[in-house]
């Protein structure tokens, strides 16, 4: 009978690995996810030796393996992380899939979700590189020549309870919701350099830039350029050299030709900044970052843990080079 059991446990689990592991499910393709196991398994490892030791007060009493055995090892923590990450599935729902108790999906969930907001930000063109500071952007910028795109995006989050201080402070007043804001850094063609500077909904644009030490990042690399929206229209004033903002409407009275010669720059304006707003709809595709619904005290993590990952895709795609505008004979001309 322990036999049978055993066998349509190592069955069900073998169908549940197979099924979290489709990139429908788990968000990144099975060659990305065997570099991501790869890559946090020994850090994982590390963690919970730690934690163990710390419980334990000392060091292990019994060689490494006795005891009762894990239900869930790495390989299916990490996919129901990415499961849940992805797709915004219910711990419970989870738990019935691998046939444990949803606490032991909760835990595996709280163990590797800050492993991937730790990875950092891929490097578009430079493998192996990871920004995981405003610093390491600012500097990679100031090296490489790259204009920035900077823009912030919001979440809607569950409202605080009557009667808690500070109840107000998610309220946005764009959206007239609850709602969390992150700032997003990307290059010319919208892959994810960084995303980050996490506040809540009341708090403006410009007022992230004075406490996060985005303006100080600019005094200290003068070589960095940015395209922003409007939001961003004090640290335009301040860094008019590099930092673009779009142009300031003309007067009513003012010319005709100076109207068309406005629409026309704020159109080129819009078209350099607008890839950033393709970055920020990349994290949408991912559940929770449509709505959030767990504690506001994990958003930070969680949209760092979809980040990292989304930066991975957008760091693979090709840099398109601009085309030469060099005169070249076509052929050479007899004398």
């Amino acid at each position: 009978m322990r036999t049978a059991l055993r066998v349509g446990q190592v069955v069900r689990f073998t169908w549940a690995r197979a099924a979290c592991s489709h990139p429908a499910l788990s968000g990144v393709p099975r060659a990305h996810f065997g570099k991501l196991l790869k890559e946090l398994a020994p850090r994982w490892q590390a963690a919970r030796e730690s934690a163990l030791h710390e419980r334990r007060g000392g060091d292990r009493r019994r060689a490494a393996g006795a005891g009762p055995k894990q239900r869930l090892v790495f390989v299916d923590r990490l996919l129901v992380t990415l499961v849940h990450l992805r797709l915004g599935i219910p711990h419970a729902a989870l738990a019935e899939l691998y046939a444990v108790d949803r606490s032991t999906v909760s835990g595996a969930i709280r163990e590797v979700r800050p492993l991937l907001a730790a990875r950092g930000f891929a490097v578009p063109d430079r493998p192996g590189v990871r920004l995981r500071t405003l610093e390491d952007l600012f500097a990679y910028a100031g090296t490489k020549g790259v204009d920035l795109r900077i823009d912030g995006t919001e979440v809607q989050v569950r409202r605080p309870r009557a009667h808690r201080p500070g109840r107000k402070a998610f309220v946005s007043g764009k959206k007239k919701q609850n709602t969390i804001k992150t700032t997003t850094f990307s290059d010319p063609q919208g892959r994810t350099l960084f995303s980050g500077v996490v506040r809540p909904g009341r708090m403006h644009d410009q007022t992230a830039v004075r406490t996060e030490g985005i303006a100080e990042q600019f005094l200290r690399h003068p070589k960095v350029k940015a395209v922003v929206d409007e939001g961003y229209r004090g640290l335009a004033n301040e860094f008019p050299c590099q930092v673009s903002a779009p142009p300031k409407k003309p007067k009513d009275d003012a010319p005709l030709g100076e109207h068309h010669a406005w629409r026309e720059q704020r159109r080129r304006q819009s078209s350099a900044r607008i890839c950033v707003e393709h970055t920020n709809a990349e994290y949408k595709q991912w559940r929770p970052l449509q709505r959030f619904t767990g504690r506001r005290e994990t958003y930070a993590e969680t949209h760092l843990a979809i980040a990292t990952l989304v930066s991975d895709r957008s760091a693979r795609r090709a840099t398109r080079r601009k085309a030469s505008t060099e005169l070249v004979l076509a052929r050479q001309a007899a004398c």
